[in-house]
């Protein structure tokens, strides 16, 4: 640059979001079904719906995230994640000025907030980091496409649309599952549980690559564990409406493994970090499913957080876009199969 100046690199850190406080459950659950990626219908119908759906859930809802002190934990672990990250590549990019932001989807900080904060920070350089290992159209297409909405300041941007199979989220899962096993005593027999969020059968028939993703994930965390956990399968979890859903679910496992008289391991393979449905509904709700289908082992291993290795990964993302000269691309050099055509890199070439 001009005189000698460092450049100047901003890491958009992009998740879900989640309530900060009881009051926002309600505006949280209609910004999240009011997005045209989790109900496509126009808005004239999908706007009136999203309000019902979250009156509706509000009560229940609420009891959730009470259960959790009264706010989501996700905004939080996302901060603690951007503040690693951020140490780790100063240290990895010396020549650079770095800040890492965060932008949620569907509750603060939002993608408006984030994008005054970057165009205040004026980068030369920009790469949007999705916390989502797994593509998918409901969750890092959107978040992508709804920061593109707001942000009008200036740098070159480029995006990591994935990295399900990326060697630091790899060894961070498996560390995470072997740690859990063994401070319950490394009990056996037990079936490991890759569970991931679930996604109505019609988006992935429709060419999103989600559930091809996390299978991808599953396999290579699955084949750096001990024999003792060699026994696994994946589930999908958090089913909302009377669409047919991704199967096995989580419980259908549950129940499985209990008729097969082993224990259960369960590790939530699509989440970096700890919300409701790992606090609430693995921790709580699907326990209580265990216990009285007569499980004696439920083991549930915690999410990524700042994991090192997690971490590291991230870096090596980041510094691997700043060398790209297109605008998307994979993790790991992971490319999506051409069936999978929602994919920004499937092999079918689309950019």
């Amino acid at each position: 640059m001009a005189g000698g100046a460092s450049r100047r690199v901003a890491v958009v850190l992009f998740n879900l979001g989640g309530p900060d406080n009881l009051a926002a459950v309600r505006p949280f659950l209609f910004n999240l079904f009011a997005d045209p990626a989790i109900i496509g219908l126009p808005a004239i119908a999908r706007i009136p719906l999203a309000a019902l759906i979250a009156a509706l859930r509000n009560r229940s809802a609420k009891a959730n995230y009470a259960r959790m002190g009264g706010a989501s934990p996700l905004v939080p672990e996302t901060e603690a994640q951007s503040a690693a990250l951020e140490t780790a590549l100063r240290g990895q990019l010396p020549d650079a000025v770095i800040e890492t932001f965060i932008a949620m989807r569907y509750w603060n900080p939002l993608s408006a907030e984030a994008a005054a904060a970057v165009s205040d920070f004026a980068p030369d350089e920009i790469v949007l980091l999705p916390l989502y290992p797994q593509f998918s159209t409901t969750t890092t297409a959107s978040s992508i496409e709804a920061w593109n909405s707001v942000y009008r300041g200036p740098g070159r941007t480029r995006s990591v649309c994935c990295y399900p199979t990326l060697e630091g989220l790899v060894a961070a899962h498996a560390r995470r599952i072997e740690d859990a096993w063994a401070a319950a005593g490394r009990p056996e027999p037990v079936r490991l549980i890759f569970s991931a969020h679930g996604l109505p059968e019609s988006v992935v028939q429709a060419g999103d690559p989600y559930a091809s993703q996390v299978a991808a994930t599953a396999e290579a965390v699955a084949a750096r564990l001990p024999k003792a956990l060699s026994d696994w399968r994946i589930a999908y979890q958090s089913r909302v409406g009377p669409m047919k859903w991704l199967s096995p679910t989580t419980l259908d496992e549950i129940d499985a493994a209990a008729r097969d008289g082993v224990g259960v391991v369960v590790s939530p393979i699509a989440f970096v970090s700890e919300h409701v449905e790992t606090l609430v509904e693995l921790d709580h709700d699907y326990r209580l499913r265990a216990e009285a289908a007569g499980l004696k082992v439920y083991v549930r291993a915690p999410t990524l957080g700042v994991e090192a290795a997690f971490i590291e990964g991230l870096v090596g993302l980041v510094a691997a876009a700043l060398q790209r000269l297109d605008g998307a691309g994979p993790g790991s050099g992971f490319t999506c199969a051409a069936a999978w055509s929602k994919c920004p890199r499937s092999s079918r070439g689309k950019a």
